[in-house]
């Protein structure tokens, strides 16, 4: 099993050179973040990740978390591991000070967050979750509901859960039935059954906060009548301590193709008279709350892939370099080398790599973006900022855990034959990966979003802006000399022409022909994926270029952006007319056969 190195010298890189993060650190109430924090913060969590949670990865999939009774208990070393991470602050990172958090950027949370995900990606799913919890009950839970639980989530005591999914309406939240019925105190109890529950029940803490989503009595039908709960596993007394045990119980766990140390729970509220909650802001207005943590979460979901896609490289990378196969090709007779020699092998090899880079670049200029939309001083600004990020989470998200498939599925292929053996351990990764992609929103329900509200609903006005910047890099790699800049501009304007087309086919055929127009929907954000990668790419290019003039740096670090850069123009932008060409020309192979066709 490969052992984890976070990648601190390209997360530097991109944080500096393609996030900003000095125009982060100006933002008010970023004052105190110092190029020497970060690189502190970023040390400490590459240890803890690589000491700590990397070697816990494979025994949790192997042993898995187990449930007995109505209980569930985590994998051996899990508590400690979890005491450890707590008590370190790291849950405390991005949150508000108010409550005991250390209030730091999204920027830095996202490096971070990429680290506990690549070294053990079920334990970092607990955390996760809580940090979905914690936004949303910031940002319209009562002064009551924050002060007696944000403190000790932030800390870490206790974790925190989102309800959403039931056995009967799987991503249809309209067909949601869980009820919930006015005690007349300012309190409800929650009747219903909820699915699929990540860290629903377990050992790590003493006290798990749900967020349920239920129908109030005179709720009207559909999404419009979906309020939003705090649900504790335990009730909180006016001191803080701990009270009576809600009626709110694990039934089950389901068994997994992946991520087995996580427990998917099964949780039954109101069994023995109906679970105590309280609402969380207005009345049927749940769906529209659970949203912010939602897209939390489709953002922590994209940082999972593309933290699956570094682990599973590291591991073919190992492998590369320590297994000896064949000769190395128009060497006659010469000695056995490592398979790294082989050009195949090297081409998947700089697959993996690139591809990696630009979800990296591109998942981190979000996390900055985000950062701006909350803080800057400029409401115009703010807007602008906030404006891309809503285009980009599920670009994000779906083309990320989309590409952590293909990438561990080919870490599976450097290994040859030893990759389809468990021991090796490159299977887990294509396992862990698999989940990726339909959880928090399936790529189809990311693609919906994508081309529906993003795109249609505001004329293509966000997407034309980013157009618009991704034609400013184009042209500045027209003043470049050099075969790869010269290759890199030509796949990047390509990429931008086919964005072009195929947003124009969407303005024109949404309310018209809605079905041709979601046909596409999932090869449109696989090609805003490989277009806005490719444009970081292209980015990163151009900041290496410069360092190499300039002699500053690690010379050998910079010539591999360039030469990663080219590898990514030839090799995956190069897909964009592709894919352009399925988005405007593929709905009629697509809808043409009748049911009893199929």
């Amino acid at each position: 099993m490969s052992q984890y190195t976070a990648p601190i010298r390209d997360m530097q890189f991109v944080m500096n050179e393609l996030a900003n993060l000095d125009d982060v650190a100006r933002l008010p109430g970023c004052e105190e973040v110092s190029p020497d924090l970060v690189d502190a913060i970023l040390e400490e969590a590459g240890k803890f990740a690589g000491e700590v949670l990397a070697p816990l990865n494979k025994t949790g999939d192997q042993v898995g978390a187990k449930w007995k009774d109505g209980e569930v208990t985590t994998v051996p070393g899990w508590k400690q591991a979890y005491d450890q991470f707590s008590e370190s602050g790291w849950t405390a990172l991005a949150c508000d000070p108010q409550y005991g958090g250390q209030g730091l950027p999204k920027l830095i949370s996202t490096a971070v967050m990429e680290m506990w995900k690549s070294a053990n990606m079920a334990f970092s799913l607990c955390p996760m979750l809580t940090t979905g919890a914690i936004e949303a009950l910031m940002l319209r839970g009562t002064d009551e509901q924050k002060n007696m639980y944000l403190p000790k989530m932030v800390s870490g005591e206790w974790t925190g859960t989102m309800n959403l999914t039931e056995p009967q309406a799987g991503s249809d939240l309209a067909a949601v039935r869980t009820r919930a019925e006015p005690v007349g105190d300012g309190t409800y109890r929650i009747f219903g059954q909820k699915i699929f529950i990540t860290y629903g029940e377990h050992d790590l803490t003493d006290n798990i906060i749900h967020l349920v989503l239920a129908r109030l009595p005179d709720a009207p039908e559909g999404v419009k009548g979906i309020s939003l709960f705090v649900v504790p596993k335990y009730m909180v007394n006016a001191d803080g301590s701990l009270g009576a045990r809600n009626d709110a119980h694990c039934v089950s766990i389901e068994h997994k193709l992946g991520i087995h140390a996580s427990p998917t729970c099964v949780l039954a509220f109101g069994d023995n008279g109906g679970a105590i909650g309280t609402l969380v802001g207005e009345p049927n207005r749940g769906l529209e709350y659970m949203f912010i943590m939602m897209n939390e979460a489709r953002f922590a979901v994209g940082m999972e892939g593309l933290a699956l896609s570094e682990r599973a490289y590291q591991h073919a990378l190992q492998y590369a370099r320590d297994r000896v196969q064949g000769t190395e090709l128009g060497v006659r007779g010469g000695p056995k080398v490592s398979i790294l020699h082989h050009p195949d092998v090297r081409r998947m090899l700089m697959s993996l790599k690139s591809q990696t880079e630009a979800m990296r670049a591109l998942a981190y200029v979000v996390g900055a973006a985000t950062d701006m939309a909350h803080l800057h001083p400029d409401e115009a600004v703010r807007a602008q900022n906030q404006a891309f990020v809503d285009l980009m989470i599920p670009v994000v998200k779906g083309w990320c855990t989309e590409n952590s498939i293909d990438v561990a599925s080919t870490g599976v292929q450097v290994h040859g034959g030893m990759g389809f053996l468990e021991e090796t351990g490159a299977a887990q990764h294509l396992r862990d990966a698999r989940i990726t992609t339909i959880y928090e929103g399936t790529t189809a329900i990311q693609a919906n979003d994508l081309i529906g509200r993003k795109i249609a609903r505001e004329g293509g006005v966000t997407v034309t802006a980013v157009i618009a910047e991704m034609r400013k890099v184009e042209a500045e790699l027209g003043g470049v000399q050099g075969e790869a800049f010269a290759a890199i501009r030509r796949a990047l304007g390509d990429g931008i022409k086919a964005v072009e087309d195929a947003v124009a086919y969407i303005l024109a055929t949404y309310n018209t022909d809605i079905k041709a127009a979601h046909v596409g929907s999932v090869p449109f954000l696989k090609l805003m994926g490989v277009v806005t990668g490719g444009w970081q790419m292209a980015r990163a290019a151009l900041v290496a270029q410069r360092k190499l003039q300039d002699q500053q740096g690690d010379a050998s670090f910079y010539q591999a952006k360039i030469v990663t850069a080219r590898f990514f123009a030839d090799h995956v932008l190069a897909q964009a007319p592709g894919l352009a060409y399925s988005v405007v020309n593929g709905a009629a192979g697509a809808l043409e056969l009748a049911d009893e066709q199929f």
